[in-house]
């Protein structure tokens, strides 16, 4: 099937959606979604909003052909805050192309991904009200992805599944076959208040908070002996900690935050026993009141890595952009836990733009890269739609 998108459609889009605030928190999707629907309705694709799992942040779910196999493309609208304004050399949604470069938050993480997504749809449309091939298409714009919301799980739980799916994150056009998971952590040490000028007379929970810091730091040196062939090592990293009310008043509690990363082969169930563990025993030896809650998580997730649906991609992605074909996992997280372990689908985390551009200042995508994946992500559709590519 022959592609018909031009560079210049796809940039257009690209630079309507990040001019589009989806700041989350506090979730700001509701004028993305409204917009992707509009679209969609002018060029006759029905695109329903999902009001799950929030009806004040709905999501966008929209399917076209009826044949098969099914091939979900997912995509999620939300981005991270933008930040301090002044450390941006331009606005952060205003969508300032410079030098075949698009800049804005959320170019890269991951408007561009559901723009592809978008102009996919209005594609294999054509195609398969012409005949041409035969299958379906779903595509997701969902909501809460960065803060493990459960946008995703409620689309595909609402009748937006399929077969294949394709989380269109950036990973430079490389299939990504696994992930690691992400667990978070909230520690707490207890103390007992008093005036700094009679420190003797409380418990500073700075100083208990010690035994425990060391605890986690030799932790950490242990779970980095784990290591996974395709996502890496295992971390465990505090990366918050925080005490005290008032400069002369001795703390009563100290918080700490771990962010643990984990490898396919783990899971948050386990983590929370090896947590436990550690902290009753420092609790124990050094006499401290310890309490802790895991607050957020990402599970891990993992398909083979020979899989059809990998072997489609990394084939296409090798031809349009010279793409390494080896086996490659991605060691952030995404929502293809939720097709992989929520809902049983064989899915990858596959897209155009860097992965090192999330959350930064000046994010940026290159417009010739995100070309090729449209390019390459048509040849790959139309292959496993029985099609010539």
């Amino acid at each position: 099937m022959a592609q018909t998108r031009t560079e210049s459609e796809l940039t257009e889009l690209i630079a309507a959606l990040v001019a589009i605030e989806t700041e989350n928190p506090p979730g700001n999707e509701a004028a993305c979604t409204d917009y992707i629907v509009d679209w969609f309705d002018e060029r006759g694709i029905d695109a329903d909003r999902v009001e799950r799992p929030y009806p004040d942040r709905p999501q966008v779910g929209a399917r076209v052909g009826d044949g098969d196999p099914t091939v979900v493309l997912n995509g999620h609208v939300d981005v991270v805050p933008a930040g301090d304004l002044d450390q941006w050399s331009v606005g952060p949604y205003d969508a300032v192309v410079e030098d075949g470069t698009l800049y804005g938050r959320g170019s890269a993480d991951m408007k561009t991904g559901v723009a592809l997504g978008m102009l996919a749809m209005a594609e294999f449309d054509r195609a398969f009200e012409g005949a041409e091939l035969d299958g379906s298409l779903v595509f997701h714009a969902a909501i809460g992805e960065e803060t493990a919301e459960p946008g995703t799980r409620s689309l595909l739980e609402s009748g937006y599944d399929g077969d294949y799916g394709v989380v269109l994150e950036p990973t430079g056009l490389r299939t990504a076959t696994s992930e690691k998971g992400l667990a978070w952590y909230e520690i707490g040490v207890g103390g007992d208040p008093s005036h700094a000028s009679r420190p003797d007379q409380g418990t500073n929970a700075i100083q208990h908070a010690r035994p425990v810091l060391d605890a986690l730091a030799d932790y950490d040196a242990e779970v980095r002996e784990r290591e996974d062939d395709l996502v890496g090592r295992a971390y465990a990293t505090v990366t918050k900690f925080e005490a005290g009310t008032k400069e002369n008043v001795v703390p009563e509690r100290a918080a700490i935050t771990v962010d643990r990363r984990f490898l396919p082969s783990e899971s948050a169930d386990e983590i929370d026993g090896e947590i436990d563990d550690l902290l009753a025993e420092v609790a124990a030896d050094h006499g401290v009141e310890i309490t802790w809650e895991r607050t957020r998580t990402y599970e891990s997730a993992s398909v083979p890595s020979d899989s059809d649906l990998a072997a489609v991609f990394r084939e296409h992605s090798a031809a349009v952009a010279d793409v390494p074909t080896e086996p490659w996992g991605i060691q952030a997280s995404t929502d293809v836990r939720n097709f992989v372990n929520d809902a049983g689908i064989e899915a990858i985390t596959w897209g155009p733009g860097d992965i090192s551009q999330a959350h930064t200042y000046d994010e940026h995508v290159d417009l010739a890269h995100a070309a090729d994946g449209y390019e390459a992500l048509v040849r790959a559709l139309t292959d496993l739609f029985g099609g010539d590519p």
